[in-house]
This record gives C-alpha cells, sequence and structure tokens, in this order.
C-alpha cells in the first residue's frame, strides 16, 4: 500500500465489511460493523474450518470436517488396487499432491520422473493444501476418477460453504442477505510457483473460484496487513509506533512493516516465502519415524545365487511416505515385498518393518500426521509430549529441545525472512516498536523466542486463527481492499 489509510471515516457504501481468510490448512471468515467484529461459524459453531474437500466417486462432493471424516472412515484398512498409467513429469511435495500428475508437488527436491499407478478401489478423493497449487501455471487440471476437474472447481465449493455461513451470520445480525455477495479476500505475499507470473494466475483463480461460489462483488489484500489492521483495531489507544506482523501458518511464512500513526497507517514493506507448519511435520517424520520404520537397517538376500547384504533401501519409500495424499501408492509389490521379506527374516528390526507393512496397507498416513500435529501442538505448551500413533504401535516421549532441533535449517530460514523484511524496509530492529505473532505456527516456542532475542521485550500473540479474517472484514469495511492488490 502506497497512500496512507485511516480508520477514522466509513467512505464505503455497504453496512459491513465482510473479510474471508481462504487458507492452506484452515479458513475462517469475519463480518464487520464500524464497531464489532464478528466470527462467521462456517464449522456449525466454530469458525474455524479445514480446507478440504472429498469427492467419491459419484461425484458427490463434502467439505471441511465431514470430508477429512469420510476419508479416514473410508481407506481406514481397505484393500488397495493398483494399476500402471504412463505419464510425463512430476515433483515432491511438503503433505499436497500435484494434481495434474498424481504425485506429490514441488518442493526442495529435483524433479522425478516415472509411472503413476491409479487405485482402482479409492473411494474418493481428499483434497487439502490446493490453495499451494493456484500459483502453479502448468498445474490447471485435476484428474478425478478420470473426470477433468479444474483447480477453480476444487476451491469451490469451499467457498460455496463460507458463503452460506455468511448469508446466515449477516441475516442473523439484520443486514440482509444481499450483504453475503461480497467480501474482502486474504491473499499471501507471494503463491508458491516457479513463474514470475505466478502470482497474477494465483489471483485469476481465486477470483474465479470466489465469482462461481456467488461473491460478485469481491477485492484482495495481503493477509499480513490484514493482520495488522485488526491488531490496530483491537488497541485503537496507541500512537505513533512501527508494527512488524509475522503470519506464520500452514503453508506460508508472511511478513508485513507498517508505520502508525494514531488511525493513520502506512505500510512500509511486506515479504512472503513458502515456509509453514506442513514443512515443520515433515521434519518430524522424518526425524523421529524414519527410524521407528525401518531406515537404516540391513537387508541380507540372495540374488542369483549369491549373498547379498546392503542398506534396505528406504530412500524410496521417503518421498511417498511424508505425502499422505499418496502414500497409498506403496501398495505395489516393488514396495511391499522388500518390506515383507524384512518381516520374514526376523531379527531385531523385524518390528520396524511390521509397523511400515502396517502403515502402507491399512492406509494410515494421514493419522500418522494428524499424531504428529498433536504433537506439535503440544510441545508449544509443555517441554515434553508423546507422539502416540496406536495405529502402527508408536508411544514416544518427545523434548522440546529435540523438536527444536529438528527443525533448525526452518528456523534460520525463518530469521532470514524477518532480516530480509527488515531490509526492504531499510529498517534495524531497534526501529520497529511492536511485532504481531500471529498464525498457528508462531505457536511455537522456538519461534517466539527468536523474535524476543531480536526484539527484546516487543513481541505480542495476536489471535493466532482469527486475526487475518477480522482484519479483512476490517479493510473491506474501509474500502482498503483494491481488486487485485
Amino acid at each position: 500500500m502506497t497512500e496512507q489509510s485511516s480508520f477514522s471515516e466509513h467512505s464505503g457504501s455497504t453496512l459491513i465489511g465482510i473479510g474471508i481468510d481462504f487458507g492452506t490448512s484452515n479458513s475462517a471468515a469475519a463480518v464487520f460493523d464500524g464497531n464489532e467484529i464478528v466470527m462467521v461459524g462456517i464449522e456449525e459453531d466454530d469458525p474455524i474450518m479445514p480446507s478440504a474437500s472429498y469427492i467419491d466417486r459419484d461425484f458427490v462432493t463434502s467439505t471441511g470436517q465431514e470430508a477429512i471424516d469420510t476419508y479416514i472412515a473410508r481407506n481406514q484398512g481397505r484393500k488397495v488396487e493398483m494399476s500402471v498409467e504412463v505419464l510425463g513429469e512430476a515433483r515432491t511435495s511438503t503433505g499436497q499432491m500435484d494434481m495434474g500428475s498424481q504425485l506429490p508437488t514441488e518442493a526442495d527436491t529435483s524433479l522425478v520422473y516415472g509411472q503413476a499407478f491409479n487405485d482402482g478401489s479409492l473411494p474418493g478423493r481428499l483434497f487439502r493444501g490446493t490453495k499451494r497449487l493456484l500459483g502453479s501455471v502448468d498445474t490447471n487440471r485435476v484428474m478425478v476418477f478420470e473426470r477433468p476437474f479444474r483447480l477453480v472447481a476444487l476451491i469451490t465449493p469451499i467457498l460455496l460453504r463460507i458463503r452460506e455461513a455468511i448469508e446466515s451470520t449477516v441475516t442473523t445480525l439484520s443486514f440482509g442477505e444481499d450483504q453475503a455477495i461480497k467480501a474482502c479476500i486474504g491473499h499471501p505475499v507471494n503463491f508458491e510457483g516457479r513463474d514470475e507470473n505466478h502470482n497474477k494466475v494465483a489471483i485469476e483463480r481465486l477470483g474465479e473460484a470466489y465469482q462461481h461460489a456467488g461473491f460478485t462483488s469481491q477485492h484482495f489484500y495481503p493477509e499480513p496487513t490484514a493482520a495488522a489492521l485488526s491488531y490496530m483495531h483491537a488497541n485503537p489507544q496507541a500512537n505513533k509506533e512501527v508494527i512488524l506482523t509475522v503470519d506464520f501458518g500452514g503453508g506460508t511464512l508472511d511478513l508485513c512493516i507498517l508505520k502508525r500513526n494514531h488511525t493513520l497507517f502506512d505500510v512500509v514493506a511486506i515479504h512472503g516465502i513458502a515456509l509453514g507448519g506442513d514443512h515443520i511435520d515433515q521434519c518430524m517424520f522424518r526425524h523421529i519415524l524414519f527410524p521407528l520404520l525401518g531406515k537404516g537397517e540391513r537387508w541380507h538376500r540372495e540374488v542369483e545365487g549369491k549373498e547379498i547384504d546392503t542398506l534396505f533401501p528406504f530412500d524410496a519409500y521417503e518421498d511417498l511416505l511424508i505425502n499422505w495424499t499418496v502414500s497409498y501408492m506403496l501398495n505395489q509389490n516393488e514396495y511391499t515385498t522388500p518390506v515383507l521379506d524384512k518381516v520374514r527374516q526376523g531379527g531385531d528390526d523385524a518390528e520396524q518393518f511390521e509397523r511400515l507393512y502396517e502403515l502402507i496397507t491399512q492406509n494410515y498416513s494421514y493419522q500418522v500426521f494428524q499424531a504428529i500435529k498433536d504433537c506439535k501442538a503440544e510441545l508449544s505448551a509443555n517441554e515434553t509430549a508423546l507422539l502416540d500413533i496406536p495405529e502402527i504401535d508408536v508411544s514416544v516421549e518427545i523434548r522440546r529441545a529435540e523438536f527444536e532441533g529438528m527443525i533448525t535449517d526452518l528456523l534460520v530460514r525463518f530469521e532470514k525472512s524477518v532480516d530480509d523484511t527488515l531490509a526492504k524496509a531499510r529498517m534495524d530492529p531497534e526501529d520497529i516498536d511492536l511485532v504481531l505473532r500471529t498464525g498457528g505456527s508462531s505457536l511455537i516456542p522456538a519461534v517466539r523466542e527468536k523474535l524476543e532475542a531480536r526484539f527484546p521485550g516487543k513481541v505480542v500473540e495476536h489471535d493466532p486463527f482469527t486475526s487475518v479474517a477480522a482484519g479483512l472484514a476490517i479493510a473491506d469495511y474501509y474500502n482498503y481492499c483494491n481488486s487485485g492488490d
């Protein structure tokens, strides 16, 4: 934002402001009437809804927690029936799907070439983290049971459910259903994607999906700036101050520096990278679970009359294990046969491979990642936490110090992003008066400590899961949003 904005006057033509935070992991919406912010109950009475959609073989779609519950109920313990399909290139991801190739999507690994395998007994497809694909110029359509779905079509049912919840809320507040057709829509500073046009492509796709969901009037606004607005609204007594907002969510890390003078403010710098809770979850999986699943163990076998003793080829399993949406692809003889061979050989490591076999054949990957998330959350409040995964007979106590050691490289990237944001603003840490922590990953104690070390006495937590939606509603009310911002 290059021009000065103010809370002091309402220049809009509408009675209320509506903000929607469609997130990588979760979504939220809020309504603002100039005085009070009301969070919309999207997931029944809960303002936080998982950004998930599930499509079954009859092409019936469910969303939110219902989508996740249906996926788990229909997949746990089922028999997988794999068939081969030849395709082009694919990339690995941080727990999400490359919808074009049906292999894991892009992350910090090199390109992978080969075959994709269709699961003939798959009862339905669960899609989470679709927001991360919006900036991919090469990914436009998704094959769902031999029918091509555009990315826009995967997002629209989620947004339609949000609009219906908003409609119910504004009607209850006596503002009328017609108010629910417009909204200020949040977006990360940078969507994921390699092409320089990825932000433009993502905004266009997002806008089309909102249009299909019934939002005929829509504007866009940066998510970290929105989080700052909600704080300023909640704390109107402040005078001049420079605020750094750190929005650390499930898929991205977004930062914003703005100068505030009573009701006036200027955005000085914004910055964002692809770093979020998904990456942290994968680090935990690699460090804690890989050794419990057989990584580093040796494999003794006879090949063409010769005795061979090598490391078990665990690296062939790794990318599929840490991408829960496609781990069913491990249900192929080339993967299960070596594991069963290790189990039959017995020995001290047989239990590890029995565990790996159960995880693969019983489709427990989603439950494993949910347990990891729960453990991570518990470590934010306690010095130790139990990673309890009864499905694969894992119960491990994790110390916070161990966890912080696992994510050292990610914390380095986090600190560099803070430095880069200060550099963009041409400021030093001493120039910052207040640091806002928001987003689920900002609750990690190591993140708080890194910020406290750099900005002693200046760091405050601000509504980790609802600040962006609330700020977007404020931005809509005061007409701060402009299409394409």
